[in-house]
């Protein structure tokens, strides 16, 4: 089954000159999404995870559902000011401005093999951003996973010594 005849692009959105790749048809097609969970399962299972993290939003519709088939916890990367009780968090910088990358305090513990996941990979900013905060939180970070990357932005080069994987790639 190819992932990518269930991935739609719609352009101009979010605003003029951007093609959005929206996942939504990809999670209304039962067979299709439960290929793209058996096969990301493939990529991060020989990281050996003790907890799956995602990021928001997207990120948690892949990587919540990813965790329950594995077995795992799941923990949230939010924005700031989305979550409750202690929280941590790291301030990362954008093309303009800055942006800041959050987590509940406990979400994670000293030595948890934690994978990071989102929908897409794009400039890596974020991505980046996230795997810094578990690392600085004691986490130990092998890898993280999308389905789709953007290869044309060079994202995974932002990622440092971090395996990625990516179920679809677009060249342009």
């Amino acid at each position: 089954m190819d992932i990518k005849d269930h991935i739609r692009g719609i352009p101009d959105f979010p605003k003029p000159g951007i093609l959005f790749y929206d996942i939504s048809t990809l999670l209304r097609h039962g067979p299709a999404w439960k290929e793209a969970m058996r096969r990301l399962a493939e990529v991060v299972r020989p990281h050996r995870p003790t907890l799956l993290a995602g990021i928001e939003s997207r990120g948690f519709l892949v990587a919540a559902p990813l965790a329950l088939e594995l077995g795992l916890g799941f923990v949230m990367l939010r924005k700031r000011g989305k979550l409750p009780g202690a929280i941590i968090g790291l301030n990362y910088a954008l093309e303009y401005g800055t942006d800041r990358i959050e987590m509940q305090a406990d979400a994670v513990k000293p030595g948890d093999r934690v994978v990071v996941l989102d929908d897409l990979l794009a400039t890596g900013g974020t991505l980046a951003a996230s795997i810094a905060l578990l690392r600085q939180a004691g986490a130990e970070v092998p890898a993280a996973a999308a389905l789709i990357e953007l290869t044309f932005l060079k994202g995974r080069e932002r990622l440092g010594d971090t395996a990625f994987a990516s179920l679809v790639a677009y060249d342009d």
